[in-house]
């Protein structure tokens, strides 16, 4: 999930506006769409629900594309990707998933994004792309801009895009499609579901464990209302899905990562393997370099005392009133019941247990830095 558009264009919908519509939901502008930012039950109950039984999201405003190497080769198309975000792409096993980020030159975050090595006979040579809706456009010109001849960029808007998340995701989905129940963490499959043609990768944006599902447009609206079927699956709009993601200290792109921060900044050092960091070092990018002995601010759980929560953009000071830092994503998070955040501290204060005091309207709240996630990530290991 990005940062909301701002446009006078007409907004866009998704194959399943009208389910939502439908379904009582408070629509909202959000990246040039129209998406539901909660359902009658109210965003609390939906973010209860995701966490104790299974949560059904629609994501079809995020951007699906598919990298191709006219040779059929995947060190070919994967080398093509690794000049632009600093993944070891080469060494994905077929169906195979992994996070990372497109980079600017100067090592900043264009945007952050998933690539899937398609496993499928007859893809050989062939990465899947699924890119944040706001930034998709530009972030497909920019994947265009420097592509080497011989790999081509074929976007995919024909598709649509759904997750379910929550502890009975596993067995919803393994009730339609029996091969899902076997599907590893951070891999996908080609896969009936009921009947219907669907990609389906074991993976979220929620911590709990759960799949995202790829289908044709024209096929959305039934497998929507076929998981929704089960009683043990209720849609959930954009509200629960941020403070989910939030206490699983998740990052939002135009948030808490953007072109000001690098990968190593962001705390997301983990999702650069060895041989890139290596390679990264050497290429010219000298912030990711620099970072790597020791980014000067750095991203940290934070929790408030107290319940009143701390918004995006509130400073963080330390106690006697010097100010380290700023708060990139803050509100409530259910499952602690109580106020959590993330934002950007200088080194010298991002130890767990800091003592941090975060302006809100004007007064000083004390805060501690904490350790993320908030909530256990659940995911199927």
């Amino acid at each position: 999930m990005a940062e909301p558009a701002h446009s006078d264009e007409p907004l866009l919908q998704t194959p399943l506006h009208d389910e939502h519509v439908r379904s009582g939901a408070r629509m909202v502008p959000f990246a040039g769409y129209s998406m539901p930012v909660q359902y009658p039950a109210g965003i609390l109950t939906e973010h209860n629900w995701t966490r104790e039984h299974a949560g059904l999201f629609d994501v079809s405003h995020m951007g699906q594309a598919f990298l191709v190497a006219e040779d059929k080769s995947h060190e070919t198309v994967a080398r093509a990707l690794e000049a632009l975000i600093p993944a070891d792409v080469l060494n994905l096993k077929p169906n195979q998933q992994r996070y990372s980020q497109l980079l600017a030159q100067d090592g900043g975050i264009l945007d952050d994004l998933m690539v899937t090595r398609v496993g499928a006979p007859g893809h050989e040579g062939w990465l899947y792309l699924v890119v944040n809706a706001s930034m998709k456009d530009a972030d497909y010109a920019h994947i265009q801009a420097h592509l080497p001849q011989g790999v081509s960029l074929n976007r995919k808007d024909g598709l649509a895009l759904m997750a379910l998340q929550g502890p009975s995701a596993a067995a919803v989905l393994a009730g339609l499609a029996p091969e899902t129940a076997d599907l590893p963490f951070m891999m996908s499959a080609g896969v009936q579901v009921d009947g219907i043609r669907c990609h389906v990768s074991r993976s979220g944006y929620t911590g709990e464990d759960g799949f995202e599902i790829s289908c044709q447009a024209e096929d959305a609206a039934k497998l929507w209302n076929r998981l929704l079927a089960d009683p043990e699956v209720k849609p959930i709009g954009l509200g629960a899905r941020d403070s989910l993601r939030l206490e699983a200290g998740l990052c939002l792109y135009g948030h808490d990562i953007d072109t000001t921060t690098s990968p190593i900044e962001a705390g997301l050092i983990w999702s650069i393997q060895k041989r890139r960091r290596e390679e990264e070092a050497s290429r010219g990018r000298a912030r990711p370099a620099r970072d790597q002995e020791g980014a000067a601010r750095v991203r940290v759980g934070i929790r408030p005392e107290g319940r009143a929560p701390a918004r995006e953009g509130s400073i963080i000071t330390t106690p006697d009133g010097r100010e380290v830092g700023v708060v990139t994503s803050g509100g409530f998070g259910p499952t602690v019941n109580g106020p959590v955040a993330m934002g950007y501290v200088s080194r010298d204060m991002s130890a767990v247990g800091t003592d941090l005091h975060l302006i809100v309207r004007g007064k000083p709240l004390p805060a501690k830095v904490a350790a993320m996630p908030f909530a256990p990530h659940r995911y199927k290991r």
